[in-house]
């Protein structure tokens, strides 16, 4: 707010923000070793990875310092997870890895990445009726049970003489604390669905 021009508002915004050539080349150091230091994290996606690290060559970029492609490749080759090594194994196999793009590398391991996310979806998609079957099963031995325990209580009344005023011999139901249905039906029960949506 002090200084009168515009040049001399440029120059000292110059001076602070840019810095001299020293300045700047210890700038540039810093920024490289923190993308040497640079290492993928396993919830990462490679698109994620790939931005952190051009966002630090950016900026060592804008202090004057040369930055190659090549660089960059070899190290997303050599600090990405062992998940992708099938993808880095055939680019070995197909191509000069020296003369490879970035934007081809990047391209082959998120069409892996996208591979095996739709490998994961099936898999989980497939593990869906086994749980159904499952449950299946238990109401199966569940029902089982209830006609075996139904035939006992019938077969009960019928030696006490009771007859037609048993309520078609279901036994008093201990959640609801009535008779005349069977306890599958119940609604009282702690582990009552509805049989459209569970």
């Amino acid at each position: 707010m002090s200084l009168k021009s515009a040049k001399d508002v440029w120059d000292y915004l110059k001076k602070e923000y840019a810095g001299d050539e020293r300045i700047c080349g210890m700038q540039s150091l810093n920024l490289i070793r923190e993308f040497e230091l640079q290492r993928m994290k396993d919830s990462e996606t490679i698109k994620e990875y790939s931005d952190r690290l051009l966002g630090i060559v950016n900026k060592v970029m804008l202090l004057g310092t040369d930055f190659s492609d090549c660089r960059i490749v070899e190290k997303i080759l050599i600090t990405v997870p062992e998940r992708y090594e099938a993808s880095i194994t055939t680019l070995e196999n197909t191509k000069d890895l020296s003369k490879i793009i970035l934007a081809e590398l990047i391209n082959a391991l998120q069409a892996q990445e996208q591979h095996r996310l739709m490998k994961q979806d099936r898999i989980s998609e497939g593990a869906l009726p086994a749980k159904h079957q499952d449950h299946d099963k238990d109401k199966r031995k569940f029902i089982k049970k209830f006609q075996a325990s139904i035939n006992e209580a019938t077969a009960s009344t019928r030696n006490q003489g009771k007859g037609r005023n048993s309520n078609r011999g279901y036994p008093l139901y201990k959640y609801c604390g009535r008779t005349g249905h069977p306890p599958f039906k119940c609604w009282k029960r702690p582990d009552a669905k509805c049989n459209k949506c569970n």
